[in-house]
């Protein structure tokens, strides 16, 4: 809210310098901002009184804007990425396996190893579970077990994260 849409009656005012004036009526507020040529900026509207602020506005949004736009460019988003396998793989086939999910855990994503399985393969369902724990055994120096493998309709699946 800025200058007339401001409707409290007194605010808690700080000058285009930053030093806190205190709790003065609103219109005493808009007379001070209209005689430096400025405005009034409500910055902090929840709070009792609500905290209102002398500056140029159009700075003032720049500077917001800069500022949401710094922290986005810090912020890491966590990809999760999918390794999936078949019960009968061979070893060269798990070590490549292996070696992707090691390239995806360094780049900080989550891996979620998933085995399917269809038709008879569902009856040895158990015998794929040493084989999960034989990948994640692999990954141990570079990765930590979220959920551990389980059951889930006709796949078996285990999440991965990078070790801290």
């Amino acid at each position: 809210m800025i200058n007339g849409q401001i409707r409290e009656r007194e605010v808690r005012l700080i000058d285009e310098n930053g030093t806190q004036i205190g709790i003065i009526p609103t219109r005493e507020a808009q007379q001070r901002a209209d005689e430096a040529g400025l405005d009034l900026v409500c910055v902090s509207p929840k709070a009792v009184p609500p905290v209102c602020k002398i500056v140029d506005f159009g700075k003032y949004r720049y500077e917001l804007a800069r500022k949401e736009k710094e922290a986005k460019k810090k912020q890491k988003i966590i990809e999760i990425k999918e390794i999936r396998m078949s019960p009968n793989i061979d070893t060269n086939d798990l070590n490549t396996k292996i070696s992707a999910a090691r390239k995806f855990l360094s780049k900080g994503n989550k891996v979620k190893v998933s085995i399917r399985f269809r038709g008879r393969e569902m009856a040895h369902t158990a015998e794929s579970k040493p084989m999960m724990d034989d990948f994640a055994e692999q990954l141990s120096d570079v990765a930590v077990i979220d959920k551990p493998a389980k059951m889930e309709g006709r796949f078996m699946t285990m999440f991965l994260s990078a070790k801290k």
